[in-house]
């Protein structure tokens, strides 16, 4: 059973920082793309960063590059997602992801975490 296990998140002043944890089981990292989206409701999915072997790796949605890193711990099953400069337009549910469909415009996830909410206050 693949299962995808998430921490960190909360409330945090413009321009502060958050570390997103995901720990992943059940499933290897290689052929894969895993990485971070973001859902509110009904809206539709928008890709954060995403990291694997294709070309371009790691993708960075424009609005955060130079302020969110992504990084994968391969011993330990577990990615985080590094949130610097934080701005109130980060608010929003973030998931992580795995799956097979990965590009340089992002990735597409199979199996997702259970999602975690990241406030920016002005």
């Amino acid at each position: 059973e693949v299962q995808l296990v998430q921490s960190g998140g909360g409330l945090v002043q413009a321009g502060g920082s958050l570390t997103l944890s995901c720990s992943i089981s059940g499933i290897g990292f290689d052929g894969v793309g895993i990485g971070w989206y973001r859902q509110d409701g009904g809206d539709e999915r928008e890709g954060i960063s995403c990291v694997g072997d294709f070309e371009g790796s790691p993708f960075y949605k424009d609005s955060v590059k130079g302020r969110f890193t992504i990084s994968a711990d391969d011993a330990k099953k577990t990615i985080y997602l590094q949130m610097n400069s934080l701005k109130p337009e980060d608010t929003g549910t973030y998931y992580c992801g795995i799956g097979k469909i990965r590009t340089m415009w992002g990735c597409v996830y199979d199996y997702w975490g259970q999602g975690t909410r990241i406030t920016v206050s002005s």
